[in-house]
This record gives C-alpha cells, structure tokens and sequence, in this order.
C-alpha cells in the first residue's frame, strides 16, 4: 500500500512544479506588457491639429424664400372677327414682337362691306352738297319773298339731316375698314407665343357673337416676375429693422434680391425688389411680394421655381469660419480654441447665415482666436494639442 502511493505522489510533484513555472512565466510576460504600454503612453505626442483665426469682413444678412415665377405681360390672342382662317403667319413657340402678323381670317366678305360702306359715304356726301345749296338758294329767294320762310327751315333741316346720314356713313366705313384689319391678326405684345389653337381651315367666332375664339398666347419674357411669400416672423424683424434705421424698406427701396432656380448652388440672377402687398393672407400668415429679375438670356419660364435671397440687414463687420470647424454639444453650437498653453477649450458659439461659404459667428468668438478646423476627433477640452496654422479661405455661394 504504501508503494502505491509513493508511485502516485512522484508524478504529482512534478506536474506541480510544471504548473508553477507556467504561472510565473505568465505573469513575468503580463507584466512586461504593462510596462510596455505604460512607456507607450508616457511617451506619446500630442494629437496634430490645424488651427486658423476667425475671418473678419464685412457682410449681409439674406433672408430665403421659395419662388414661382410669372410673365410680366400675358395674353390671350383671340379672333375679333369671324371667319375661315386662311393662313398662320408663326411658328409654334417664337418669340414675336409687338405688330407681326400671326393669323389672317378671310378678309373678302369684310373688305366687301368696306366697299359698300364707301359707296354709301359718298352718297350721303353727296346728298349733303344738294342740301347745302339748296338752302344757299332759299335764303336768297326769300329776300324777294319768292319763297317762304317755311321753305327755308325746311331746307336748313334738310341739311342737317344730310350732315347726320354723312357721320353715320363715315362711322360705317370706318367700323368695316376695322373689320378688314382685324382679318389680320397681329401680336399685341413682344414675347414667346404659344403653340396654333386654330389650324388653317377652320372657323372661327368674333367678339361680336360674345364668344371669341382663343387662337394663341403670348408671355413677356424680359423682364420677369418673381412671387414669393414673406412669413410674419421675417417681416416684423425686416419692420424693426427698418424703424431703427438699419435697413430700408422694400416698399420704398427697390432693394436688391439675388435669384438661384432649381438645381443650383449660388445664385445666377440679381434683380430688385418691386412691390410688397397692403395685407398678410389670413390662412398662410404670409405677406405677397414680388421683384423684378432681368432675364435678357430668356432662360427663366413663366412658372419655374426659384430660391429667392432678400437683404436681411445693412452691411455689417463679422467674423466667420467653415462649418466643418463648428459641433454640436446637446443644443448648444460650439468650437473648439486652442490656447496660448496649446490646450483645447470649447466656446459655445451663435451662428448666423452663410456669406460666400462661410459661416458668420455672431458671438463667442474673438478676432485673435485660434479655431481648430481639422482633427476635431482628436481633440479633447483640456488636454494639449500640437497646432499648425493656415488661413481661412472660402468659395461664394
């Protein structure tokens, strides 16, 4: 019994040391990678940043609002004469100009009638003559008392008859000479027409039936309107503003407005401010107002929507930086400053607009201040960073 054990208790002892030597060489390695890590960090650099100062210049603050565009002339080419319509003079989609031609209505059965109210015209010219001598020799007779006094009043209203079938012809002759013209249908203002309503052939009914044909339209096109609407809040600032002396008002300022149309990134068409409603809409809250936009290159349509940018102060100095230099903490908007130790401190910050791709900081930020711009993520408040300056530049928007 007692062989047995002993031959038991050999192998023990051995895979005992054997565990032991493990267990050391375990926590020998465990604590030479402590040691390692512990001089990492020790040793390590502070994180690389680029810092630049707030850019200061003067700049204007733009209030935006949506914008339908409008044609500042619109019309509807309708027959003023019936009739077969026997030629279109444009081409779908032209621009026209005031007098050219557009349709020509069938002017025989018109220029027919001109002629027939000539012809009475003169007659009734005619008949005036006779009635005037007649009564040239009616005042002489009765000098002699070869004719009564009678006969001469007879004439005299004679003669005034004639003078008034003489104007009715005259105003006959000139409706059907209007008439005639009319066959000729010409543009009443400069612009783009639409497509032909009324091909050739086909009848059509005048002004005088009460029932006129439409034939075409017609859009100005330069200059051009844009309608968009002003909410109370941007109106009451925009009205204090204007008491205190620091912006003009659009109602009696043409104030200038800058226009980007859908798809771009700046604005591509300047114009001025042309007119502001006399009430704010019950169901919107909303004041209508308007400006005018050269479009001299005809590339805004009636009916395109636009972004309209209206001046929101009077020029004033700012200091700005990228967006990419701001965060956000919670609600508050904040920077991050580097101090003249080179350690990290948040400034909470009031942002305004944006001014040729910059952000303009309206306070929390001072002219000599050293704003991180890049390694954001690398930075912590209070601890030490390694700077590298460069200078802000920014792109107009």
């Amino acid at each position: 019994m007692a062989v047995a054990i002993q031959f038991i208790g050999r192998p023990f002892r051995r895979f005992r040391r054997c565990v032991g030597a493990s267990i050391c060489m375990l926590l020998a390695l465990t604590l030479a990678g402590c040691n390692e890590k512990a001089q990492s960090q020790v040793v390590a650099p502070p994180p690389s940043v680029t810092v630049a100062q707030p850019v200061k210049r003067t700049v204007t603050d733009w209030d935006e609002f949506t914008g339908r565009f409008e044609a500042i002339q619109e019309v509807q080419v309708r027959a003023r004469v019936g009739g077969f319509v026997t030629s279109v003079e444009f081409k779908d989609g032209d621009m026209v100009h005031a007098g050219d031609l557009l349709y020509i209505i069938d002017p025989r059965p018109f220029e027919a009638v001109a002629t027939q109210a000539d012809g009475q015209l003169a007659d009734a010219r005619a008949k005036t003559e006779l009635a005037k001598r007649e009564l040239e020799r009616g005042l002489i007779l009765v000098k002699t008392s070869a004719v009564s006094e009678q006969v001469v009043d007879q004439r005299r209203a004679a003669l005034e008859a004639a003078h008034a079938a003489e104007t009715i012809a005259e105003g006959a002759l000139k409706a059907a000479q209007l008439n005639v013209e009319f066959t000729h249908v010409v543009a009443p203002i400069t612009g783009r027409v639409s497509r032909h309503f009324v091909s050739v052939g086909n009848l059509v009914q005048g002004s005088d039936n009460g029932g006129s044909t439409l034939l075409t339209t017609i859009v100005s096109m330069d200059p051009i309107y844009v309608y968009f609407d002003v909410d109370e809040a941007t109106y009451l600032k925009n009205n204090k503003l204007w008491f205190e002396g620091k912006r003009p008002s659009s109602r009696d300022t043409p104030n200038p407005v800058q226009v980007a149309l859908t798809g771009e990134t700046k604005p591509s068409h300047d114009g001025h401010m042309d007119f502001i409603d006399n009430r704010l809409d019950v169901s919107t809250g909303t004041l209508r107002s308007r400006a005018i936009i050269p479009n001299h290159d005809l590339s805004i349509l009636p009916g395109q929507f636009g972004r309209v940018r209206l001046i929101g102060s009077s020029p004033y100095e700012a200091l700005l930086l990228p967006d990419v230099a701001i965060a956000t903490d919670q609600s508050r908007k904040i920077v991050f400053v580097v101090k003249d130790d080179n350690t990290v401190e948040a400034r909470a910050v009031e942002l305004g607009p944006l001014d040729q791709g910059l952000r303009v900081v309206r306070t929390g930020l001072k002219p000599e201040d050293r704003v991180i711009i890049d390694g954001l993520q690398r930075a912590r408040v209070g601890a030490k960073v390694s700077p590298r300056s460069v200078e802000i530049s920014g792109s107009k928007s």
